[in-house]
């Protein structure tokens, strides 16, 4: 029987729900009324200098592209082969000379093998003499990657040394893709905030790795240190997007150091205010990018969310998404979104 003596303010703040229904079944409708403005092609033309095109049908990307005022695509090919990587690259290129470039993915298959870190050095010459225009190195390294005497491999393993010196040579860029999102280092439980997300992709979880994300960082950021005459670009913002003060500092440290904005729009798009001020202050480091299947309604929650002060939106992503939030637009000025779009990612491919 209810207790009349029980105030009724208190009860009712200090109420707590009891439900059946399951998280992955929500899907609340916001009844907010606010301002939307549909950015149907980018305002300036754009490189999506951070996509993976593998599997695309250049004809269809190309449909997308003009749709949407995308100039140019970089194809950071998944295939780790040389030949592999070359053969994806001259597909794309046939299909459209001048719109699309090709990173290579760091082939890791003879790891154990003698004789293998002189061989990534002759395998990023062919790969750039082919056309390639960088090579992108996977968070595999420092996490999961184990030499031949077994042991876990560093980020800045002094053997490295001699590819990323190379890479500077040859006047091509490095992309590190270290370590991933604060909340995969966390227990999966329900204080994780990306807690969907992991629960559809558990092996994306690198709670108790052996070197923290902290860790793994700071290799990183060493290997910019070590090798000042060449061009890194963080992937991700550089994986640190739930601090962008930090990344700030990373920028000013290290004038070598690039980041793009692939798969990171929702972690921007909430802290609006900081990632604005972000923009402004490193307008000539940051790259825009997508790290999604290219599609209209993709590249369009980009453009507003970089070009519009709009409201409570959604961020584009992936199936599963990457958490319980919505985000609001940025609206940059037209001198920021040139470089974001265009001028940075010319400068690295060389025009």
């Amino acid at each position: 029987m209810k207790d009349e003596t029980e105030d009724k303010f208190i009860s009712m703040v200090t109420a707590r729900a009891e439900t059946d229904l399951r998280l992955s079944d929500f899907a609340p409708r916001t009844v907010l009324e606010v301002p939307a403005h549909e950015v149907a092609r980018a305002r300036f033309p754009a490189v999506d200098f951070h996509n993976h095109l593998d599997a695309q049908e250049p004809g269809e990307v190309l449909r997308v592209m003009d749709a949407c005022n995308v100039e140019r695509i970089v194809n950071i090919t998944m295939r780790p082969g040389v030949d592999e990587a070359l053969e994806v690259l001259e597909r794309f290129r046939r299909a459209a000379p001048g719109r699309f470039h090709t990173v290579a993915w760091m082939d890791w298959r003879d790891l154990g093998e003698p004789g293998f870190f002189p061989r990534a050095v002759e395998r990023l010459e062919r790969l750039v003499e082919g056309g390639v225009r960088g090579i992108k190195v996977w968070k595999d390294l420092g996490l999961r990657l184990r030499d031949a005497g077994g042991q876990l491999l560093r980020v800045d393993d002094e053997r490295l040394a001699p590819l990323f010196e190379k890479a500077g040579e040859l006047g091509v860029f490095v992309m590190f893709h270290t370590a991933d999102p604060e909340a995969f280092f966390r227990p999966i439980d329900r204080f994780n905030e990306r807690y969907e997300e992991l629960s559809a992709h558990p092996d994306w979880s690198f709670h108790g790795s052996h070197f923290s994300k902290a860790e793994l960082l700071e290799q990183r950021n060493r290997v910019f240190a070590r090798h000042g005459r060449t061009t890194f670009v963080g992937a991700h913002v550089a994986e640190r997007a739930e601090n962008l003060a930090e990344v700030g500092r990373w920028l000013e440290e290290h004038p070598n150091f690039h980041v793009d904005i692939s798969a990171r729009t929702a972690e921007l798009g909430r802290q609006p205010r900081a990632a604005r001020e972000f923009f402004l202050r490193h307008a000539e480091r940051i790259l825009f990018g997508t790290d999604l299947v290219p599609e209209e309604g993709m590249y369009r929650l980009h453009f507003r969310f970089l070009e519009t002060a709009d409201e409570y939106f959604d961020y584009p992503s992936h199936a599963s998404r990457q958490g319980r939030w919505q985000i609001y637009g940025l609206r940059l000025p037209d001198e920021v979104l040139r470089k974001v779009y265009r001028e940075n990612a010319l400068r690295l491919l060389g025009g």
